[in-house]
């Protein structure tokens, strides 16, 4: 442990500061970023939707080196996600701070509406949810006004619409003692054009006495995109920049390679430079399996208006460093030996269990078959990490031994129920099976009655190759190489993000069986 401890410490502190630095900052699943700075700390929020625990906190020093330091939902109770489906659930929090207080507010979409929590330590305890019963629609903001007044924006929809997929964003005070809004709520923006579709995601800050409204619009696809309002009055009227939109791919067809450029989020660094935060997706010839990512962009005010990335006006893909201290962190171990008494802080469920399902014994994850099957919309017996590259393999041991047929446990390939790949040990069998847009094929059948073996899954941009084996070192392709479709953006595949990981079912029945994982391994090359 001192040995790796000492390698930790060089890898770490040993790099030196680059100049330039790549985009993402927070590649894989990290939609909708919110960020604060509280002194030379950064921290930042993404949905998370049913992926438990929920909304992960990072922090940074520098605006590149991101640690994900706590899960600000992690406690059993805080939001039933029971009957939501993948793409529902957390949606688009924003985190702030004022007097001593980190805040996350955010919504549970389908679920009980949008509610806040307040932690002293972003690393937690975060509380328990305060729920605003008047607060319709989605993707709450917080701004504290120089009185110390609260207001709240978020955005809901419109009754009578004057054009498709019209929209609101709307602000009124929130009284933090009584938890609750109060006083005139006022709708300030539709969009920046009498067209605009699905304003969403507003933040509001006071630059230099005036109010700025950062926002959304034109659906988070190709349309995406990012514009500026402002006003002298927290209330309005708000006017729409100019120069809008301030951000966006939506002009540069479709076979641009970052799409969807939208949903932003603004800081202030000590040195007083500006830098914005923004989801976007990189595109595999049309498809997306990495999902919306996080992107970061330079920002400098121009007569009140955000340029974003100056002189370029679009998405870099490599950009200057910010002019702050260079602070990288230690990666996550790429091999999980399952050494510790909790799993890593990197492992999801999809939905909070109602009991445990697992225990850690003697550098093993062991894990008791449940009834429950991913293709429904409750907790199943899955575990998963995010993947972050567009290249990467993933390996795991297992050992199971059963004589039920409708027992199962291996490797997973997970974007929503109806979009996965899984390689799954049975009594008798290998089984891989791909679902696609709900519809489930047996890709290939090979017959293994041993009780331990290797699974793996390799993914070469638009290529996935599964394979097994006695040992990791020699492993044997089964069926034929696959596409992402199944795991891409799709009709039904749309917000959330892909896992990668272990599951077991006794598909529907009750079951005592176990199922045994020594140690499970990612390793990304792009």
């Amino acid at each position: 442990m001192l040995l790796l401890a000492v390698v930790c410490f060089i890898h770490v502190n040993g790099q030196s500061a680059p100049t330039t630095i790549k985009n993402p900052v927070l590649p894989g699943f990290h939609p909708d970023p919110s960020i604060c700075r509280v002194n030379d700390d950064y921290y930042m929020v993404n949905s998370s939707f049913t992926w438990y625990p929920g909304l992960p906190v990072y922090h940074s020093k520098d605006l590149v080196n991101w640690k994900l330091v706590a899960h600000a939902l992690n406690r059993l109770g805080m939001v039933n996600f029971n009957g939501l489906t993948d793409n529902d659930g957390i949606w688009a929090p924003t985190i702030r701070y004022h007097n001593g207080l980190f805040y996350i507010i955010t919504t549970v979409w389908k679920g009980n509406g949008n509610f806040y929590i307040t932690a002293k330590d972003p690393g937690g305890p975060w509380s328990d949810p305060v729920w605003l019963k008047d607060a319709p629609g989605i993707d709450p903001s917080l701004l504290w006004d120089d009185d110390g007044k609260c207001y709240y924006s978020g955005t809901e929809g419109v009754s009578k619409k004057d054009w498709p997929s019209q929209v609101a964003i709307w602000v009124q005070e929130l009284d933090i003692e009584k938890k609750k809004l109060i006083g005139e709520r006022k709708i300030i923006s539709y969009g920046h054009a009498n067209n605009a579709q699905y304003a969403e995601g507003p933040h509001i800050y006071k630059i230099n006495g005036q109010y700025m409204l950062l926002m959304a619009e034109g659906g988070t696809n190709e349309y995406h995109a990012i514009t500026v309002h402002h006003s002298k009055n927290i209330l309005g009227p708000y006017i729409a920049d100019k120069i809008n939109p301030v951000l966006s791919h939506r002009h540069l067809g479709s076979q641009y390679p970052v799409q969807a450029v939208g949903h932003s989020d603004l800081v202030q660094t000590a040195n007083g430079d500006w830098y914005a935060v923004f989801l976007a997706k990189r595109m595999l010839a049309g498809y997306n399996p990495l999902a919306r990512e996080t992107f970061l962009a330079k920002v400098v005010f121009e007569n009140g208006t955000p340029i974003y990335n100056p002189g370029a006006g679009r998405v870099l893909m490599e950009l200057q460093r910010p002019n702050l201290p260079w602070t990288p962190v230690a990666p996550q171990p790429a091999k999980d030996e399952f050494n510790d008494n909790s799993l890593s802080i990197k492992w999801y469920y999809v939905r909070a269990p109602h009991n445990q399902i697992y225990t850690i014994q003697n550098g093993q994850l062991v894990i008791t078959l449940q009834p429950a099957v991913i293709d429904s919309l409750v907790n199943a017996a899955m575990l998963l990490q995010k993947t972050n590259h567009h290249i990467f393999t993933a390996t795991t041991k297992l050992s199971f031994k059963t004589n039920k047929a409708n027992e199962q446990a291996g490797l997973i390939l997970y974007r929503t129920s109806n979009g996965y790949y899984s390689l799954m040990k049975d009594n008798s069998n290998l089984v891989l099976t791909k679902v696609h847009l709900g519809k489930k094929t047996i890709v290939a059948s090979v017959s293994y009655t041993g009780t331990e073996v290797c699974l793996s899954v390799s993914v070469n941009k638009l290529d996935i190759d599964f394979s097994y084996g006695t040992s990791a070192g020699d492993m044997k392709k089964i069926g034929t190489t696959q596409h992402v479709d199944a795991i891409s953006d799709n009709k039904m595949n749309r917000f959330n993000g892909t896992g990668v990981g272990i599951y077991a079912t006794a598909n529907g029945l009750p079951s005592n069986t176990k199922a045994s994982f020594d140690w499970f391994e990612y390793n990304g090359d792009d």
